[in-house]
């Protein structure tokens, strides 16, 4: 007799996030449905099983079945880098797009409360929200000598508008020490090593925040993080190679973007792979030569045939991922904090420092600002580097989002379609808008058949960008 198809809820609301683990888990030995299995489960049996699977026997897959929502407030903007830096989890901060900073919104860390340059520290923060919050109002009067009311947009929905952009172009003045708030989604086969990250970050309050996420998580899977702990292999590392790579010489000063490898072949591999997905018996060096061989109206074609059918809010097909590019861009750390979010990519970031110069927004000239803002980014640049002489990590929050940083990473050709369409849509920010936009036309030049189909704006380019909303870039 054919067994009747189920799909239900085994609800948090009624199920801790352990037992729930624990039934998933027994589903490959017991035949009895799910909802059975769970209702002869308690708390203490679920913490036994784990006991002996998870963490005797190593079986932590097991884990990734217990989701746990934490919601973190008033934490440094620094401190979220170190808290976001796991892939298998989902985020949601306080948007410096979309909300105004309050004056004393900054975090002034535990390590330099006793030293020489706290008072300085407080003050230099002190300035940068004072000027961020004179500047707003100027940047909104120039706006609306720019920015006419749109004819059917009311006069609150117009202000809005103004606000935002306003926020949007004073938030390069924000620092590292802002305080933010932010929501976190995440298993706990994922939590335990972030949690193991936190503990081991050179930064009090990161340390700080990792045993309270310990403390709250085990109210909830008590056995599944109970052993994250500080993790020396990090921290040695850390250590060992920051004194190495004092040693380094600079190679040459480029302009801040640079292509470093991408697969010669790539669209070729794209186009054999998806053939290989329906090619039966033929293995993929057949494909791979059959496309190769193609005269290049035919490969043309062979695109068209593929992208034809695909709809706006479609994914490139998975075959786009064998496709891999590795890039080196110096970018803002405003543009950084939303470049952070893309973890389906490889990413390195140098820490953020005030040594590679920052970009002046245009607004903040044409408001009438910008003795101000230099004023205030040269007062950070000179603390930062007595800071820097002190604890290098420590230096970090004092450097402001319009501060530059340089960041290594790897991305395959349907991550780029995707992170393209979103960053260098006209809603985005234009900091991050500006990367998106070169890296579009850069992958555009190595893969022009496929790239060509990437939905970006073709009414402007990277350059267009710059000289329309920037009044100056260093990239030292």
């Amino acid at each position: 007799m054919t067994k009747p198809r189920r799909i239900y809820l085994l609800s948090p609301k009624d199920l801790s996030p352990e037992t729930i683990a624990v039934t998933f888990a027994k589903t490959s030995r017991s035949p009895k449905p799910f909802d059975e299995i769970a209702a002869e489960l308690t708390d203490d049996r679920s913490a036994r099983f784990h006991e002996k699977w998870v963490v005797g026997y190593g079986h932590a897959s097991v884990a990734e079945h217990a989701i746990l929502h934490l919601a973190l407030e008033n934490v440094s903007r620094l401190a979220i880098e170190t808290i976001e830096g796991n892939r298998l989890a989902s985020y949601t901060e306080k948007s410096t797009r979309y909300q105004q900073w309050d004056e004393d919104a900054f975090y002034i860390p535990e390590e330099i409360k006793d030293h020489s340059l706290a008072r300085e520290f407080a003050d230099t923060c002190q300035n940068l929200f004072s000027t961020y919050h004179t500047c707003i109002p100027r940047v909104q009067d120039w706006l609306r000598s720019v920015m006419p009311e749109g004819e059917d947009e009311s006069e609150s929905a117009y202000e809005r508008r103004i606000q935002s952009e306003a926020v949007d172009i004073c938030r390069f003045l924000l620092p590292a020490a802002s305080l933010a708030n932010v929501g976190v989604t995440i298993n706990a086969r994922a939590l335990e090593y972030a949690i193991c990250k936190m503990l081991s970050s050179p930064l009090e309050e990161v340390r700080q925040i990792g045993e309270q996420v310990r403390k709250v998580g085990r109210l909830e899977t008590p056995t599944l993080i109970k052993y994250a702990a500080c993790n020396d292999y990090l921290v040695q590392t850390r250590e060992k190679f920051r004194l190495r790579s004092d040693q380094i010489e600079l190679y040459r000063e480029d302009d801040g973007f640079n292509l470093l490898t991408f697969d010669r072949d790539g669209e070729n591999e794209v186009l054999a792979a998806i053939l290989f997905r329906f090619a039966g018996k033929k293995n993929y060096k057949s494909c791979f030569e059959y496309v190769n061989r193609l005269p290049e109206n035919e490969k043309v074609a062979l695109v068209q045939d593929l992208m034809a059918h695909r709809g706006q809010f479609d994914q490139p097909l998975r075959e786009f991922e064998y496709v891999q590019m590795t890039f080196e861009i110096i970018m803002d750390q405003g543009a950084y904090f939303e470049f952070k979010r893309h973890r389906m990519m490889t990413q390195t970031v140098q820490p953020l420092t005030a040594l590679l110069g920052f970009t002046v927004p245009k607004g903040i000239t044409a408001a009438g600002c910008e003795d101000d803002y230099l004023s205030a980014m040269r007062q950070v640049a000179k603390l930062y580097e007595k800071l820097r002489d002190w604890d290098r990590d420590i230096a970090s929050y004092i450097v402001p989002n319009g501060f530059n940083r340089r960041v290594l990473f790897t991305m395959n050709l349907r991550e780029a379609f995707h992170f393209c369409r979103l960053r260098a849509a006209k809603n985005a920010h234009f900091s991050i808008r500006r990367v998106a936009q070169r890296i579009c036309e850069t992958v555009q030049s190595v893969y022009p058949h496929l790239a060509s189909f990437m939905d970006v704006p073709s009414d402007e380019t990277w350059q267009d960008i710059e000289k329309t909303y920037y009044s100056s870039i260093e990239t030292r």
